[in-house]
């Protein structure tokens, strides 16, 4: 570390996000600019002297011949993450990378692997990892009205409510590569700013030319499902353990095989009346509104296409 402390460095920002502080510091100032839109969302500037994580990125280009070009570098504190001669493949760790280590490591909220949009005041979370198909299930949910909230995590509080974390949309083709990032407003949607509980958790995979019939969770399944996909499971066990079961309380929670998103969509949408709480009004929030679970499963199974408890 005392080594790259030694270099000269052009310019830095620090700033705070989910609890954290963390620094960047490059040894190009016009760099700077084009990082500040990688940074997470939420993300205020901070005076702190002292950080939780430092980033150093070391640009390289032109070296004293045409012919000649040095390595660009990525630092996370003394670890070296990259070295390339490409500063696109280094912008795109670096977003990942601080978006990975707010996870891990945020205070006072959880993060899990999951696409989320609010409809009717309440939020429709779909877990999952990445490149399981929740960016096109959240795409087409944007497209038929629903408010965008994220496509990679959904971040929960102590009370269970999901937070925005509101990134543009990365659409990828079949084979999972990258085609471009997507703001919600480019879909015609958009952005949720306040926290919602969790109407809805669906847990999919994509299988062509299926048919959605979903089991329908016990609230300790859905926890489990929720789990799976946290990202600081191990690292706060017992926070993990405390939020969840706050987040499926209200929830109703689906598993099943699907196939093309915009079907299953319709389904959703189309039929959300027959089983959504009645109503949130600013009083009703923390409160589990949808009564009797038998109750909750009798609505869902008027909409759900044969959907059968899971046992």
């Amino acid at each position: 570390m005392e080594k790259l402390d030694r270099l000269g460095w052009a310019a830095g920002i620090t700033f705070s996000a989910y609890g954290l502080r963390i620094g960047i510091r490059v040894n190009n100032a016009e760099v700077l600019e084009q990082l500040l839109g990688l940074l997470p969302p939420g993300w205020k500037p901070s005076a702190a002297a002292v950080v939780d994580r430092l980033y150093s990125l070391i640009s390289g280009g032109t070296g004293p011949r045409p012919t000649v070009r040095r390595f660009n570098l990525l630092y996370a504190d003394a670890v070296r993450l990259m070295r390339t001669l490409d500063l696109a493949e280094v912008f795109t760790l670096l977003e990942s990378h601080l978006q990975l280590y707010v996870a891990e490591a945020a205070r006072r909220r959880l993060f899990v692997h999951a696409g989320v949009v609010a409809w009717r005041g309440q939020a429709v979370v779909i877990p999952g990892r990445s490149f399981s198909g929740k960016t096109s299930l959240v795409e087409k949910l944007v497209q038929a009205g629903a408010t965008y909230y994220s496509d990679e995590y959904a971040v929960f509080d102590a009370r269970g409510r999901v937070h925005p974390f509101p990134r543009p949309l990365s659409i990828r083709d079949e084979t999972g590569r990258l085609l471009k990032k997507c703001p919600a407003q480019a879909l015609g949607g958009t952005i949720g700013v306040k926290p919602l509980p969790v109407g809805l958790i669906i847990v999919s995979e994509y299988r062509r030319g299926s048919r959605w019939r979903p089991q329908i969770l016990s609230p300790g399944q859905a926890t489990l499902a929720l789990l799976a996909h946290t990202v600081s499971a191990r690292r706060q066990p017992q926070f993990a353990f405390a939020t969840l079961p706050q987040v499926v309380s209200p929830a109703l929670a689906l598993k099943g095989v699907r196939g093309e998103a915009q079907e299953l969509v319709d389904m959703l949408l189309n039929d959300y009346g027959n089983w959504p709480n009645r109503g949130l009004s600013s009083t009703d929030n923390g409160k589990d509104l949808r009564g009797d679970r038998t109750d909750a499963t009798a609505r869902t199974t008027r909409w759900a296409s044969g959907a059968t408890i899971s046992r």
